[in-house]
């Protein structure tokens, strides 16, 4: 038996992509190889049973802490009259640089197939963001590990739950501090 979250999305499900995150004895990750091969391009063996499931919340931290930082960053240059496409490209490729720069953009209108595009339909819901956020606090909690970062991210995410996006994809929490609320 092996736990094996993945990341990628609904995107690297449909196309084969997805990166499995594998937790469990490294016999039992051979026998699940290929059929984890079939479905995705990255496996990552990080440890015993349930290791799997720590590290994808780990990931999963990182993600909620950067999408709302990098919102709050192009929120801030709009604010000071940058056009948000000119500035999320020049981060892109800058030090700023991350998924939500490049792939899920939070920013209405800067990347044609992120959710922010779409209404913030689609992509990862801010719910289960907040949930992974508040499992992640809680790992931290239990092993004494301080994650000041990730529950600030995870009091953003339940805020934006209690403003009614908690269906909305997880870059809608850029919508605490525009004046698109």
């Amino acid at each position: 038996m092996i736990d094996a979250p993945v990341s990628g999305g609904t995107a690297g499900a449909q196309a084969g992509t997805l990166t499995f995150i594998v937790g469990g004895e490294e016999d039992a990750l051979e026998c699940a190889r290929p059929v984890l091969q079939a479905m995705g391009k990255n496996i990552f063996h990080v440890g015993a049973s349930g290791a799997g499931q720590v590290a994808k919340l780990c990931n999963n931290m990182a993600l909620g802490v950067i999408m709302a930082v990098t919102g709050e960053a192009i929120a801030l240059g709009v604010a000071h009259g940058l056009d948000p496409k000119v500035l999320s490209q020049m981060m892109a490729v800058s030090t700023g640089r991350s998924w939500a720069t490049e792939v899920c953009n939070p920013w209405p209108g800067v990347l044609e197939n992120a959710p922010a595009s779409r209404g913030y339909s689609g992509g990862f819901g801010s719910d289960l963001m907040l949930k992974d956020m508040g499992l992640a606090v809680e790992a931290a909690m239990s092993v004494g590990a301080s994650v000041p970062l990730g529950e600030v991210a995870r009091n953003l995410y339940s805020m934006n739950h209690q403003a009614g996006r908690g269906k909305l994809d997880f870059s809608s929490v850029v919508q605490l501090i525009t004046s698109e609320k």
